[in-house]
């Protein structure tokens, strides 16, 4: 798997690949690779599942909002349908728990507001 991806995504990008505690997130060599390629680990607490929440939360949008409501006819066309997603959740689709607001909206007034 990281072989592949690797492929793609140029050393230093300063990404952050989130997992549980399994076993093989743990290992040596795997922690090893990642910090080579300029990769920040992050993990979930043991036995705590709301440090995934969030981002639970969002895959299931994601999947529902996207993901199975079309097909895709390219990588390309999937990059591009997801880009759109990304801006729409982030700066149009609102929230009842952000006070009626986008994300980015919300985010922008609680900085003004501090």
């Amino acid at each position: 798997m990281l072989d592949k991806a690797f492929e793609t995504i140029p050393n230093g990008t300063g990404l952050i690949l989130h997992s549980d505690q399994g076993w093989q997130y743990q290992n040596k060599y795997y922690r090893q690779i990642l910090k080579q390629k300029g990769i920040r680990q992050s993990m979930s607490r043991k036995g705590n599942c709301l440090d995934n929440a969030v981002m639970e939360n969002f895959f299931g949008l994601l999947k529902s909002e996207l993901l199975y409501l079309q097909q895709f006819q390219s990588m390309e066309h999937f990059k591009q349908e997801l880009v759109e997603y990304l801006d729409y959740y982030n700066n149009h689709r609102i929230k009842a728990k952000l006070e009626g607001l986008p994300p980015a909206i919300y985010r922008q007034q609680a900085l003004l507001a501090s």
